[in-house]
């Protein structure tokens, strides 16, 4: 089942609840701290981790494992006997949230909100780390369509899907991994790789070979062996009376061959070839070669996506905020958190939001909704409406924010002055 989706650290707080009696509701806050380099999140996930609440139990073997280290049989009878109760309020799937707002707050008994912790953080960050870098690439893409290549270089298989499903919501990028759009309906598109070419004679040969096997989608390799006979390669055969959609370009100074390419072919009356680039592209290279005019006409992103290179984390956090009716902080420097349950409030674009306490009325939407109580799910977040929400969303972001070399001041939403107060008197209190 799914009982040892945790650390073992978790294991032992909440037997040590369970011993003590400890098993008032508590509510712990799931958010990001902020970080320069991602001045805005796409926020992914709570999806799933409504589906691991409802699943959460620990089986016969779970617990046989739990004996063989160390845990009392007491303890072992009480992590058997749990099941999932309590509430969830969150976001919905595809809302761009800032630093500093929850995405997810649970409110449970503690033993089971404390050994939820590890599990809710790893479905919430990947997916909302992807969205993000989905985003970002799909706005320095300035409206050209974008692939998904990164399958091949995913943590994982499952990885790899989940990262094409993530792209989509945050970006709307369509995928070349065939399971991600059998199991969501993404599009699905591919080209060649350069083992086509180089198993034929000739590369002339191989277009040929390709056109004639997928005469409705002939997307063309060109840089197998030299990039512009490649091109002119593409020409010859569309001059045989093949209909080629597109000329591919993978590798070598993109902005300087997309221009010649684009030569080549309007030269050769075909004008309507379009021009798809690859090739360890990132949001910034992206965006270098739309503000240079280079005539690329769509994007593959690959490796930089799934891994999301130059944030392979996020700084997210799962903290406890209120146990037992009694609100509570970490008072750690520069890893403070603000105590009791929240609300998001936001009038406007994301930098005006104000994040409140949960009973809190300020103008605007309420972000934070109940979505789980008790077994009984309270509403359902399904790809397309994810999808929306986030297109919809990320209009808001004020156009300096969309840049991918933002360097100005971490957005962070206002505080109010209740919840301020109340965190500055427990943090006086000690």
């Amino acid at each position: 089942m799914t009982g040892l989706y945790t650390d073992l650290y978790e294991l032992r707080m909440a037997a040590s609840y369970l011993k003590r009696g400890m098993t008032e509701d508590a509510t712990f806050s799931l958010y990001i701290r902020p970080t320069p380099d991602r001045p805005w999140f796409v926020a992914l996930g709570v999806e799933r981790v409504l589906d691991f609440i409802d699943a959460y139990r620990f089986d016969r073997d779970e617990i046989d494992y739990l004996a063989t280290l160390g845990f009392a049989d007491e303890t072992l009878d009480a992590f058997a006997a749990l099941r999932p109760s309590g509430e969830v309020w969150a976001v919905e799937d595809g809302m761009v949230v800032l630093a500093d707002e929850p995405i997810v707050e649970i409110t449970a008994p503690l033993p089971l909100a404390q050994l939820w912790e590890t599990a809710v953080i790893n479905l919430v960050q990947y997916p909302t780390l992807i969205a993000t870098k989905g985003a970002r690439v799909a706005f320095a893409a300035a409206g050209r369509p974008v692939v998904d290549f990164g399958f091949r270089r995913a943590h994982g298989l499952e990885t790899g899907v989940e990262a094409a499903y993530a792209a989509y919501v945050g970006g709307g990028l369509t995928t070349s991994n065939v399971e991600a759009g059998r199991r969501y309906g993404i599009d699905v598109v591919g080209t060649m790789a350069h083992s086509f070419v180089q198993s034929h004679t000739t590369e002339l040969a191989a277009f040929r070979a390709f056109a004639q096997d997928h005469p409705d989608n002939t997307t063309l390799l060109v840089d197998t062996y030299d990039t512009l006979h490649g091109v002119r390669d593409a020409i010859a055969i569309s001059k045989e009376g093949f209909e080629v959609r597109a000329v591919r370009l993978d590798s070598g100074d993109l902005d300087t061959l997309s221009r010649a390419t684009r030569d080549l072919l309007d030269d050769a009356g075909c004008a309507g070839i379009r021009i798809f680039a690859s090739g360890g592209l990132d949001e910034h290279q992206i965006a270098a070669l739309v503000s240079s005019g280079a005539p690329i006409d769509a994007f593959g992103v690959g490796t930089d996506l799934v891994v999301s290179m130059d944030r392979p984390a996020a700084e997210i956090a799962y903290k406890l905020v209120n146990y037992d009716g009694r609100d509570v902080i970490k008072a750690s420097a520069n890893k403070e958190s603000l105590a009791g349950a929240k609300q998001i409030f936001r009038a406007g674009d994301p930098t005006r939001d104000v994040l409140a306490l949960r009973d809190e009325s300020f103008e605007g939407r309420a972000l934070l909704r109940p979505v789980w109580r008790d077994g009984t799910r309270l509403g359902r977040f399904d790809l397309t409406t994810a999808r929306e929400r986030a297109r919809d969303d990320l209009a808001t972001i004020p156009e300096p924010l969309r840049r991918p070399d933002y360097a100005g001041p971490v957005p962070r939403p206002r505080v109010s002055e209740a919840l301020r107060a109340l965190t500055d008197r427990l943090r006086q209190d000690g």
